[in-house]
């Protein structure tokens, strides 16, 4: 039908974002209150290639002090600190976003709860995503087989895809995360997108801005 749309929120993230997991119970009521018409995609952007050293000290000061500072402004946001202590961190997180993607494609129905498997792992049980062995757990502890996941990790074609879903959010001019946009696609090729502010406390405040973008 010539002048139909398509338009669906895409939401940006990375499972080892620790903004990402601050955000998580607000993006659950969004998606929930999506108006219809309006589908959610997420999209990995990744933000630390495949990197097996240690993470240096001073970095791992910082990122503990990021999740002190989230813990004070987004109240219920938790994380297990003995993590930095006991997980020999790396800043690596790639393998957790092909994770995801490999996950995703057994099943969609893998997609959420693999992202949130990652990060339950994560921030509030102290094991480090960026381990092979505990992606793969993680896998088979949410249904997936896991030696097609264990085989899928490595594929070419997942570490493709995961390039594929950067390039993606980079052309959508999303610069951190979480990011949000809506995308409007007409029949024509054209595409409209638009960025939406994250609120980290309300669900509706971020449901009033796509309805904003929308009608502009």
């Amino acid at each position: 039908m010539t002048g139909a749309t398509a338009t669906r929120l895409v939401y940006v993230h990375d499972p080892m974002c620790s903004w990402c997991w601050a955000f998580r119970p607000v993006l659950a009521r969004v998606v929930d209150g999506l108006p219809p018409g309006v589908a959610c995609e997420r999209l990995l952007g990744g933000l630390a290639p495949d990197d097996d050293a240690p993470m240096p000290t001073e970095m791992r000061r910082a990122l503990e002090g990021t999740w002190r500072r989230i813990e004070t402004l987004v109240p219920g946001t938790r994380f297990d600190y003995t993590f930095w202590r006991d997980a020999e961190p790396r800043r690596s997180t790639f393998r957790s976003c092909r994770a995801v993607i490999a996950a995703r494609e057994q099943d969609a129905a893998h997609e959420v709860p693999m992202i949130e498997a990652i990060q339950r792992a994560y921030y509030l049980e102290a094991r480090n995503p960026s381990d092979r062995d505990v992606l793969i757990d993680l896998a088979k502890s949410i249904g997936a087989d896991a030696a097609r996941f264990a085989v899928a990790l490595d594929d070419p074609r997942v570490h493709a895809a995961l390039a594929t879903e950067r390039e993606l959010s980079g052309a959508l001019g999303v610069q951190g995360f979480p990011g949000l946009v809506l995308v409007t696609e007409a029949d024509d090729g054209r595409a409209r997108a638009q960025p939406l502010a994250v609120d980290y406390h309300d669900a509706d405040v971020v449901l009033a801005r796509l309805s904003a973008a929308r009608a502009a």
